[in-house]
């Protein structure tokens, strides 16, 4: 099977991408664990704010006709 020109090509900008370009790719990786720290932040607050809520909650159910 003969190399084509395509196939070269597509070699020479994967082989750009993985050691060229500035580290686009450990760059990528930092930018993807920064997003992943943030949403796990996001979920700590939530946690929180409904935590908080909990000491205001009210029973609401209704009595039962047995407790009168």
């Amino acid at each position: 099977m003969a190399v084509g020109p395509w196939q070269i090509l597509i070699i020479v900008v994967l082989a750009l991408l993985l050691f060229g370009g500035g580290g686009k790719i450990s760059q990528l990786m930092g930018d993807f664990a920064k997003g992943i720290k943030a949403f796990k932040k996001g979920l700590q607050d939530e946690d929180a704010k409904i935590e908080d809520r909990s000491d205001k909650a009210v029973d609401v159910t209704p009595k039962s006709k047995d407790a009168h």
